[in-house]
């Protein structure tokens, strides 16, 4: 509005002119009627402001409330849940006995005795069973089927054909201890048979405080498989959520009395200790007579540990062929040659090129160490690279043996420089993460992929040290990475429970596979079209990245924590939190050799001739072994 009309209507307004509008018509103008109306407007804004802040307060409080009701509820699910995975490793580890000593049976006792017997008391497990409440549970995601409703079912007698109902705790309680000695000693063929009482005693007499320890026989230990104190790793390591979930669990009671056994029966437990034989109650069917495979190179009547998974979902055992342990680049077994005491709990490893030297990442730094001499081994140089609170999740040399990558605990990658005489940064690259789990290398050396906290990859340029671009779809932690060698695709497995597949050309998802359990590691290999996957489940299975059928392997006892294919694509390696280093000829799974380690494997790398693998742990060493062939 012009100045000059401004001035005049105010002048009318102060001296209420009536302005004639219309013939017959006029408007008066007057400050006070003005002032009145805004006073009116301002207050009916200032009560709708006071509604609509209580309303937000309301809201707010509600929210609140809400909160507090999920984390109840999350904190009763993550009690239940660590509870399910306890019951689900004592299954496990039973079982596990079970398979070792059934084999042996045949100089003792007979099948028909023993299932006959078993079936003497199942009956009477079967009535209290039936007045056990219904407790549904999810499965265990290593494929445990605990059963659901009443006492849940545990088919740990799969080669006895015998199917155990176990009571619940309250009516276990209430067993006659008299019963139990007659049940125990009433049967001479079962004296030796601890088998037979580690399926139907050791679960009854665990929970009864009533019955001394001298009244029954003893059993083989239960271990547990995971031997790292806790805290003495990060807590996030690949677990993330359920770090603490599996296997972290005391021998369900200790025995008493003395017990004569057979040198083949002792023979057996002690063999338990010593290699990790799994037979899953919910494939008791895949291990009926004439269906079971056994280890190559044994002496037969071990349960399958390899499956055939078609596309419909079928499981078979996998018959291996006759040259599955044998030929050239297939090693024999693999020799420890040196110990990295690296004074951390070690997450990252890598091995150069020319593999004299090895690369260990722990707390906030990576040390390097010269292994082309025999000797007791100190770094040789040490690269500070995060806080000293920090963990370094994975390291990278370049084929040159001239730039080292790092990423960790930070939002910051450190690119090294180990041309210099001493080894210093040459570039950062940030991006917006708090945290890099996983890192891998374009086959031309110019383009590296971080594997993110926050579920994204981003693509780095290191010439330029610039980003160039994030794949985005993980829902959760994006925690293992490999890339094809041709460099078109890239794999990477998340904490969503999902394996994606990317094209790097055109920059967009190609392929989603989705599992039950969250991913940790996984590999391509070099020289075929397959994918191994490790799971928390302690599941390695092996994808045909254009096909659907798979296979899946089961010989680790936890979560398999990383996974490295040779560069021959013939063989691969996993380790896990069960201290397992285990080498897999591909793709079927043929158990090739095993180590086992004083304390949970958290990393491992192949060298680029085949001939050394190293691996980090979690009592704060490396250890380099020697592959023979």
């Amino acid at each position: 509005m012009p100045r000059c009309q401004f001035f005049i209507l105010l002048f009318l307004s102060v001296f209420s002119v009536q302005v004639p509008l219309q013939p017959g018509q006029s408007f008066k103008f007057t400050v006070l009627e003005t002032l009145d109306r805004i006073k009116e407007e301002f207050q009916f804004l200032q009560a709708q402001y006071h509604s609509l802040k209580l309303e937000c307060e309301k809201l707010a409080s509600e929210k609140t409330e809400m909160q507090r009701h999920y984390i109840m509820y999350y904190e009763m699910s993550y009690g239940l849940n660590i509870e399910m995975h306890k019951q689900a490793e004592i299954v496990k580890r039973l079982s596990a006995i079970c398979a070792q000593i059934i084999p042996f049976l045949s100089q003792e006792v007979s099948v028909t005795t023993a299932r006959h017997t078993c079936s003497k008391y199942q009956q009477q497990l079967q009535h209290l069973s039936h007045h056990a409440p219904g407790i549904p549970l999810t499965p265990h995601p290593s494929g445990l089927s605990l059963g659901a409703g009443g006492s849940g079912l545990l088919a740990l007698t799969g080669a006895l054909g015998v199917s155990a109902h176990l009571a619940s705790k309250d009516e276990r309680n209430h067993l006659d201890p008299e019963h139990l000695r007659e049940v125990i000693h009433s049967s001479q063929p079962l004296c030796d048979c601890v088998c037979a009482r580690t399926l139907w005693i050791v679960p009854a007499l665990s929970f009864h405080p009533s019955i001394p320890p001298s009244s029954f026989p003893p059993c083989p230990a239960l271990r547990s498989p995971m031997s790292v104190p806790p805290g003495s790793y990060p807590a996030h390591f690949g677990v993330v959520s359920h770090a603490g979930l599996n296997g972290e669990l005391a021998s369900p009671g200790g025995f008493g009395g003395a017990l004569t056994l057979s040198p083949q029966i002792s023979a057996a437990a002690s063999a338990y200790s010593r290699s990790p034989m799994v037979a899953y109650d919910s494939r008791s069917h895949l291990r009926a007579s004439g269906l079971s495979s056994s280890l190559p190179g044994s002496s037969g009547g071990k349960p399958a540990y390899s499956f055939h998974v078609s596309a419909d979902g079928q499981m078979q055992p996998v018959p291996f062929p006759p040259d599955a342990l044998l030929g050239p680049g297939i090693p024999r077994h693999a020799r420890q040659i040196h110990t990295l005491n690296h004074g951390e709990v070690v997450c990252a490893v890598t091995i150069s090129t020319s593999t004299r030297h090895v690369y260990t990442g722990g707390k906030g730094c990576v040390k390097v160490w010269d292994i082309s001499q025999p000797g007791s081994k100190s770094p040789m140089a040490q690269l500070d690279c995060l806080n000293r609170d920090n963990y370094i999740r994975s390291c990278k040399i370049l084929p040159d043996g001239r730039t080292l990558i790092v990423g960790g605990e930070a939002s910051t990658l450190s690119i090294w420089d180990l041309a210099t005489p001493t080894p210093r940064i040459k570039a950062e690259l940030t991006s917006s993460a708090p945290a890099c789990y996983a890192l891998a290398i374009s086959p031309d050396n110019k383009v590296c992929f971080s594997c993110c906290s926050d579920g994204n990859i981003v693509v780095w340029d290191l010439h330029n040290q610039t980003l160039v671009r994030q794949f985005q779809g993980h829902t959760d932690g994006a925690s293992c990475i490999d890339i094809s060698n041709d460099g078109t695709k890239l794999w990477t497995g998340g904490l969503d429970n999902t394996v994606r597949c990317w094209d790097l050309r055109e920059g967009r998802q190609l392929q989603q596979h989705d599992f039950t359990s969250q991913i940790f590691s996984l590999g391509y290999c070099p020289t075929g079209e397959w994918l191994a996957v490790g799971m928390e489940s302690s599941n390695v299975e092996v994808l045909h990245v254009s096909k659907p059928d798979k296979y899946q392997l089961h010989l680790h006892e936890s979560c398999v924590l990383s996974l490295k294919f040779a560069y021959c694509g013939k063989w691969f390696v996993s380790t896990g939190k069960d201290n397992l280093l285990n080498a897999w000829r591909t793709p079927y799974g043929a158990s090739i050799f095993q180590s086992k380690e004083s304390s949970s494997v958290l990393s491992c790398d192949v060298s680029p001739d085949d001939k050394y693998i190293v691996t980090g742990s979690g009592d704060k060493k490396a250890t380099v072994y020697e592959v023979v062939y």
